[in-house]
């Protein structure tokens, strides 16, 4: 891959963060639950006061230490990218709630109309990184992780990863408030929605691959992963 593709790719990348991070933060704002691996991030911040960004880099830190520790030799240095993309989603999305600011969509309609709007832009950004096909965010690298060392199909591990973040979710919350907050029917919904939305937005942006596609020079580069062949729904 030339250096100027991989620039391009890099920066289509960036913007897959941000849409990604903005459609999180509407999702929240919906206040009807958060996705699936917001989840715990969004409980936690919920009682104590540090941001949900913050938290989301503290959980991406404690998956990329997860990676470290299963695949060892395996864990290969590009592969540490992954600390900085955490670093800017993890801004990005407290930047997404700030710019939300007191956003509260009244009744009950117009909460779902919010929920879905923020997993159609979840769900694009979704596929705006796998077009760029640059960097694994921390959740889905965790689980290919966990997918080469006990030979499990991506989807169903994906599934399971989910589920097991919201589980968490709720028993955090109900150890920390005594009831179950940011975990509702919202999580669920965007769990079955947003990688139908990803694959959606695939389809139809499948052209600007080719337009950030340059034959290639004397000095190619490689991205460290190639994600186009594991499920990604964002969540």
């Amino acid at each position: 891959m030339v250096k100027r593709e991989l620039t391009a790719r890099y920066l289509f990348f960036i913007m897959g963060l941000f849409v990604n991070a903005f459609g999180i933060s509407l999702i929240i704002k919906a206040n009807l639950g958060s996705s699936p691996i917001s989840s715990l991030p969004y409980t936690l911040s919920l009682k104590f006061p540090v941001t949900l960004g913050q938290f989301t880099l503290l959980l991406n830190a404690l998956l990329i230490a997860g990676q470290i520790w299963l695949l060892k030799k395996d864990f290969k240095k590009e592969q540490l990218l992954q600390i900085p993309v955490a670093i800017l989603f993890s801004f990005f999305i407290d930047c997404s709630m700030t710019l939300l600011g007191d956003f509260a969509p009244a009744g009950y309609a117009s909460q779902i109309l919010s929920l879905v709007a923020g997993c159609a832009i979840l769900g694009l950004g979704v596929s705006i990184e796998v077009i760029a096909n640059v960097v694994m965010l921390s959740g889905e690298a965790f689980v290919k992780a966990i997918t080469l060392r006990t030979g499990k199909e991506f989807g169903i591990t994906k599934i399971g990863f989910d589920t097991t973040l919201a589980l968490l979710a709720c028993a955090a919350s109900l150890l920390l408030a005594g009831t179950i907050e940011g975990v509702r029917e919202g999580t669920i919904i965007a769990a079955l929605i947003v990688g139908l939305f990803a694959r959606f937005f695939n389809r139809r942006l499948g052209f600007i691959n080719k337009m950030i596609t340059f034959a290639p020079d004397k000095t190619p580069i490689q991205p460290y992963e190639n994600n186009r062949n594991h499920r990604t729904d964002g969540n």
